[in-house]
């Protein structure tokens, strides 16, 4: 579509993107405003360790299962509609969750809040898209959403921190009401309504096929991912593999199906799609080490540890916002395989950490983000806008999802490498003179050897900890980056199909 050709947004268009800010950034800060609050949480319900365990991933773990089906649904009933009826339902979660009277009805409320926040993110990139139709006014506009969205990731932790240190736990839980009583009042009068007309009944065998599946292969993964390899999650992967499998065929054989599946056969879907997956994997992946290195290599408590990461959120701001002014110039394959680039230099960089390196991780995270921003807008731009508009929800869904996998897959991936390199490095590091309980701290984590140095006032045991953190990370960020530059030279070929 030729920018030239296209209608400009009007006033009532921009003044509804400003209302879309409000669910994207509630959304981004719910799925990390915990983090802090969970020895907070333990006092005050005394949950059991897979209560507390549920209570942090019920959320991302719904959300994530239920984003292509609720992209598709709001293409059949209504963009605005259903984004409206997801934040009261989120709001009503919140409330409960700030109040819950026990760990059990917390995990509902995260549930519920899980299966709301599915129906927000894509209603939102739907809605962009059909609002804006000029390609650098829509690219400007994911932008925006890929900034907020970022931004309030990493705000998350900040709020929360703040909140509790001033009042009580539940108090996280109803930051985001304020927002979403904004929204329910402005959405109605700015934000156009959109849907597809031509749309059939939803087929609903088809969604509980799909909900299945991919609540299966995410529950492997994160499972995997937390606690190493076990059958059980294997073979929840491998069910949700075989549930995927007949889904497609289903997909196949239906006259409208949940999901159309010529949306696979155009290389630019692709390539976008594979370049969501790749950024969100070594985004991911990394970050899951960066908290621990400003924490239990740097020292710093967890409000600082915070304040560090924000030049990361700087980056993709700023990178963020260059997209629609790149996009003059270059391709938007070029871009993003730029996007890409920059964040294997970032990852590059983290091999050259010591254990007082904090110059070079803050450059290191102000690319890694920066990389991933501008991979993440125009990634999702291109996903969005290959598809009819009418058909946007379904294609914001599948963009989301790309993501989700991604982090899932990056944690898991680059988890389980790391954690094998640090514990063969501390075995090598274990001496004589390293008492039992030392030497099993040290086997088992970063966080667990610090305490225990600390416990038993151990400098030998907290120096081994911190130089075998260290060189396992140079190690993982060496695959990382190999892995983002294979993997770019393959979606720049993809785009070079494109049109």
């Amino acid at each position: 579509m030729s920018s030239t050709t296209s209608l400009k947004a009007t006033r009532r268009e921009w003044i509804g993107l400003s209302i879309l800010i409000l669910p994207t950034l509630l959304v981004s800060m719910d799925m990390t405003v915990t983090y802090l609050a969970l020895p907070v949480l333990s006092a005050a319900l005394k949950p059991t360790s897979a209560e507390l365990l549920w209570i942090t991933d019920i959320f991302g773990f719904l959300e994530a299962g239920l984003l292509i089906v609720m992209g598709t649904l709001g293409d059949r009933i209504g963009l605005r509609k259903l984004l409206l009826s997801g934040a009261t339902a989120f709001a009503a979660a919140s409330a409960l969750a700030a109040f819950s009277p026990s760990a059990f009805w917390l995990i509902v409320a995260r549930a519920v809040m899980g299966i709301a926040g599915a129906s927000l993110l894509p209603t939102v990139l739907s809605l962009i898209r059909n609002m804006f139709h000029d390609d650098v006014e829509r690219t400007f506009a994911m932008g925006l959403y890929t900034t907020c969205f970022s931004s309030g990731v990493m705000l998350g932790p900040i709020i929360g921190g703040f909140l509790l240190s001033h009042f009580w736990w539940g108090s996280i839980f109803l930051m985001p009401v304020p927002l979403i009583l904004l929204l329910l009042f402005t959405a109605p009068v700015f934000l156009p309504e959109f849907k597809d007309n031509s749309a059939k009944i939803l087929d609903y065998f088809s969604a509980v096929l799909l909900i299945a599946a991919t609540l299966a292969v995410i529950f492997g993964v994160k499972q995997i991912a937390q606690n190493g390899f076990a059958w059980l999650p294997a073979a929840g992967m491998v069910a949700g593999l075989g549930l995927a499998i007949v889904f497609v065929n289903r997909q196949k054989q239906l006259t409208h199906p949940l999901i159309d599946l010529g949306l696979f056969r155009r290389s630019g879907f692709n390539a976008a799609l594979a370049a969501l997956f790749i950024a969100l994997f070594s985004w991911a992946g990394i970050f899951l080490f960066v908290g621990q290195y400003l924490q239990s290599v740097l020292g710093l408590n967890s409000f600082k540890a915070g304040l560090f990461m924000l030049p990361g959120a700087a980056g993709s701001v700023i990178l963020c916002m260059l997209a629609p002014v790149a996009v003059r110039h270059f391709s938007r394959g070029k871009i993003i395989s730029a996007g890409l680039i920059t964040m294997a230099v970032g990852i590059c960089l983290l091999t050259q950490l010591t254990t007082t390196s904090l110059s070079i991780l803050l450059i290191a995270i102000f690319l890694i983000s920066g990389g991933c921003g501008i991979t993440v807008t125009l990634g999702i731009d291109m996903v969005v806008a290959s598809t009819p508009p009418n058909k946007a929800g379904a294609a914001a869904g599948i963009s989301e999802t790309s993501t989700g996998f991604g982090s899932s897959f990056g944690i898991a991936i680059l988890g389980s490498i790391w954690t094998a390199l640090y514990r063969s490095n501390m075995a090598n590091r274990i001496t004589d003179s390293f008492t039992t309980q030392q030497a099993d701290a040290a086997r088992n984590t970063i966080g667990a050897a610090v305490a225990e140095a600390t416990r038993s006032d151990s400098l030998a045991l907290l120096e081994n900890a911190k130089q075998s953190f260290i060189q396992s990370l140079h190690y993982t960020a060496a695959i990382c980056a190999v892995i983002i530059l294979i993997a770019t030279v393959m979606i720049g070929l993809k785009f070079k199909k494109v049109n």
